[in-house]
């Protein structure tokens, strides 16, 4: 029994303690602090805005799920911690005579006897010194502590989560300071919002700030060298989670801690699907593989696709599909223009797809096109895969996602000869004041380019 703990001991995340000494490249506690300034600017007089750590979340048992912060949390703080909570203030407030602040953090308390199972925690001190936090409590003091919401003229909030497990025995937990936060706020009085602080932490993260720049251009250099190894590792007779695990392994391999969403591996049929996650078939010649796989960084993800021939050579009607998207995503990637509407890029896509269609037959009505082309162009992209944004107009440093694709499945109402073509290329790319700045660009995505790189020798294939 004892073996088996000490094997899933090192399936555990390395606890924010650690990370803050293991990583030099952190962001650091004066960018956290900053963020907390600008949303304190963006709120109204009189007002207070109230965040919590993410749940933890069981696999099985008593197996967790590895732990990922709340992003909006994690921007505004850096703890990597469950069982927290933030309040940040429009003005200084005093409490009990003894303490003025703009802002609280409720963090756990520390635990030796846990902390030799999972990991040390930062604790009070830990959060003051390492993360810049002047006023720090225990979680569990919140329960008792005297703090009137109804003097604010606004509580803002992002909602509460109801999936938090309740562990009667700590007053402190996640479930007890959201309960404690309800009973405070009788949850439905008039000035507490559940709604607003979504737009206001939507305008702080659509734009990146240098410091998260440096994190987003690690992540995607480290997704596209592993994008450009299953290129080179490519043959017939590989599953598809075999494709998934030489991507997987370079992102770890450059310092990835995560992937930063379920890596999407579709050959054959499967390519037709924008959200296949099985990735158990055997890929054979004739067959396209579309893998939409980013590596995490520091919590910033990539978001990458590439569409690959099994045997290294595109078919004349897969050519033909793929050119069109590779000429869709071009015009998409020129409309990425700060000024420009959110929705451009994919109204520029959608011409080219619609045009060309129509000269190959394919459709017969322009808006016919909807059939093999049925997504968005473009999302945020950061802290989350589809991040934070209020989709407006395009501006200096969002950075977003260009991707269109076409998916002809089996049976679709066309010539056989175009079925289970399934293509989508992505890049990311950052919105500048002239030319759009395609961070992935290094990665091949023509076909005379792809093809040469899979005739390239691979290290998992030697």
């Amino acid at each position: 029994m004892i073996r088996n703990i000490l094997c899933l001991l090192f399936l555990l995340p390395v606890s924010a303690a650690l990370s803050q000494s293991y990583d030099t490249d952190l962001l650091t506690k004066e960018f956290h602090k900053s963020r907390r300034e600008a949303l304190r600017q963006g709120l109204p007089d009189s007002a207070c805005a109230v965040f919590f750590s993410n749940p933890e979340r069981a696999r099985a048992n008593d197996t967790k799920f590895i732990y990922h912060q709340d992003p909006n949390f994690y921007y505004l703080t850096g703890l990597d911690e469950p069982n927290s909570m933030l309040i940040i203030f429009k003005e200084p407030q005093t409490f009990y005579d003894s303490i003025t602040t703009n802002e609280l953090i409720f963090v756990q308390n520390r635990n030796p006897m846990q902390e030799s199972w999972t990991g040390k925690i930062m604790g009070r001190e830990g959060v003051k010194q390492q993360l810049g936090f002047g006023s720090v409590l225990l979680n569990e003091q919140f329960a008792d502590f005297k703090i009137d919401f109804s003097k604010f003229y606004k509580v803002y909030h992002l909602g509460l989560f109801d999936d938090a497990h309740d562990d009667k025995d700590d007053k402190g937990d996640l479930a007890s300071l959201i309960s404690h936060f309800k009973d405070k706020t009788t949850y439905k009085r008039k000035n507490t919002d559940g709604f607003n602080l979504y737009g206001l932490m939507a305008s702080l993260r659509e734009i990146k700030q240098p410091e998260e720049l440096v994190l987003m251009r690690k992540a995607i250099d480290m997704t596209c060298l592993a994008h450009m190894e299953v290129m080179r590792s490519l043959v017939p007779g590989m599953k598809e989670y075999q494709a998934q695990a030489v991507v997987e392994y370079m992102f770890r391999k450059e310092g990835s801690e995560y992937v930063g969403y379920p890596s999407i591996v579709g050959g054959g049929e499967n390519s037709c699907i924008l959200h296949y996650e099985t990735n158990r078939k055997m890929l054979v010649g004739g067959d396209l593989l579309v893998i939409d796989a980013g590596a995490e960084y520091h919590g910033y993800t990539a978001d990458v696709t590439r569409t690959l021939p099994v045997d290294g050579v595109f078919s004349p009607e897969e050519k033909a599909i793929y050119n069109i998207v590779l000429e869709a995503q071009e015009a998409g990637i020129k409309a990425c223009r700060a000024g420009a509407e959110f929705r451009a890029t994919h109204k520029a896509a959608v011409a080219v797809v619609q045009k060309r269609l129509m000269e190959l037959g394919i459709i017969k009505e322009a808006n016919d096109f909807m059939k093999y082309f049925f997504h968005g162009t473009s999302h945020y992209l950061g802290l989350d895969v589809h991040d934070a944004g209020n989709y407006g107009k395009l501006a200096a440093g969002q950075i977003i996602t260009v991707e269109p694709g076409i998916y002809i499945p089996a049976g679709s109402p066309c010539d056989p000869k175009w079925w289970n073509i399934g293509i989508r290329i992505e890049d990311d790319v950052l919105i500048t004041t002239g030319e759009p700045d395609v961070l992935s660009g290094k990665l091949p995505k023509k076909t005379a380019e792809i093809e040469a790189l899979m005739k390239e020798e691979s290290l998992f294939n030697k």
